[in-house]
């Protein structure tokens, strides 16, 4: 660790809270993507906290943004992972956190964390990593290279399933890892500032009769989102007597074109063809979720970022996930969550009765129930995927650290 409680107890480290400290993130570049995004969000609650934000990288269109708020821009290139220009990168680091009383360093990857580690340590301060997001495959095999991001003081992931490969290859003790899942826009994925006449358009468009509920399938129509699992589950409901509704699609479905003629092919062949749509990719997502009753995610293989989950939520749409992945650690639903308590339900994947039986449940819902259980989605989405709470939470880790022996 880059600090011990033993430096604090004997005064070597002086305890300090946010309101005053210094605190450095180092992000490959400061372009405009969803995790320098969040590096900007989490310096700009920073200086809203009264703490010092800098931001190391290579210049990009985030630079004036940062500066806007107060935050400062260091250039730093960390991407390369070539031992000499790692070592430079270190001495670098160490003069800069020194001579700028830096009080935590968090590294955001792997070529910043390995100069980072040797910085904190000479001055005895802490540091944060974040894992990356990568299948659990590319996980175990760049795991000597992803080394040093599990030598933070506090090492951030966003799930569990993806953190596991890292944690047990370098024995990561679980009290080291905070799980902060990533932000989506919740000003855009509000379901108050979708017109009616939004939902009334894309309705028309699908070719959706009045009265009939709608099952929204976002994602790439492909293998292993597990879309042709949904021609049983319609027939199964079909049988059962539940009628009026109609799955659509929305993703591309080109790239994978012969997986979906064959979902095509199966829906005729099981008399349920008129129930889908499959409308390619849909560029008013939030329209989209806006026009649904339930949204289904049936993947049969672990996506990397599963993002839909937390849209649909934030929508205030109940939302069927596979248990595959991460999916069921961004829904509440038992065992997890008491019945009362769910925003969704968890199904086995590729398992089409389990699929049919949950959405039974959900469209069974009465209005009370149904508008109680949206209500719920849309307080866990905001509550858990708003940027401004990502970054709370991300100052939580940072706290917990300044305040050690407080």
């Amino acid at each position: 660790m880059a600090i011990s409680a033993d430096d604090v107890a004997l005064g070597r480290v002086l305890p300090r809270t946010i309101a005053g400290a210094t605190v450095l993130q180092i992000v490959p570049a400061l372009r405009d993507n969803p995790t320098t995004r969040a590096t900007i969000g989490i310096a700009h609650a920073l200086v809203n906290a009264g703490a010092r934000a800098i931001v190391a990288g290579e210049h990009g269109p985030l630079v004036n943004e940062l500066k806007s708020f107060g935050g400062e821009w260091l250039s730093f290139s960390s991407t390369s992972i070539n031992p000499l220009k790692l070592r430079r990168n270190a001495d670098v680091l160490d003069r800069f956190v020194a001579n700028e009383r830096v009080d935590i360093v968090h590294a955001k990857n792997a070529g910043a964390a390995w100069s980072a580690l040797i910085a904190t340590d000479r001055n005895s301060i802490w540091l944060v990593t974040d894992l990356p997001d990568l299948p659990r495959r590319r996980m175990r095999l760049a795991a000597w290279y992803l080394g040093a991001l599990s030598r933070g003081d506090r090492v951030i992931t966003r799930s569990l399933f993806h953190a596991r490969p890292m944690m047990q290859r370098h024995r990561i003790p679980l009290e080291r890892v905070s799980v902060i899942p990533h932000s989506i826009n919740t000003a855009r994925f509000d379901p108050t500032v979708v017109r009616p006449e939004r939902v009334a358009a894309l309705r028309h468009a699908w070719g959706i009769p009045s009265g009939v509920r709608v099952i929204l399938v976002p994602g790439r129509v492909a293998p292993w989102c597990g879309q042709i699992t949904l021609v049983e589950t319609a027939r199964m409901l079909a049988d059962q007597g539940v009628h009026g509704v109609t799955f659509v699609l929305a993703g591309d479905d080109r790239q994978h074109a012969r997986y979906a003629r064959a979902v095509v092919k199966r829906a005729k062949a099981e008399r349920v063809d008129a129930l889908f749509r499959l409308i390619g990719h849909c560029a008013d997502m939030p329209g989209a979720y806006a026009a649904a009753d339930v949204v289904v995610v049936p993947y049969v293989s672990p996506p990397v970022y599963g993002r839909v989950v937390a849209e649909a939520q934030a929508m205030a749409r109940p939302v069927i996930a596979s248990a595959v992945g991460a999916l069921p650690e961004n829904l509440l639903a038992p065992p997890r969550m008491p019945d009362d308590l769910r925003t969704g339900w968890v199904v086995r994947p590729g398992d089409p009765v389990d699929l049919a039986k949950a959405l039974a449940s959900a469209l069974a819902l009465d209005g009370l129930a149904y508008r109680a259980l949206a209500a719920r989605a849309r307080q866990f989405g905001e509550f858990v995927f708003a940027p401004r709470r990502v970054a709370a939470a991300t100052l939580e880790v940072y706290s917990s650290l300044l305040n050690v022996n407080d």
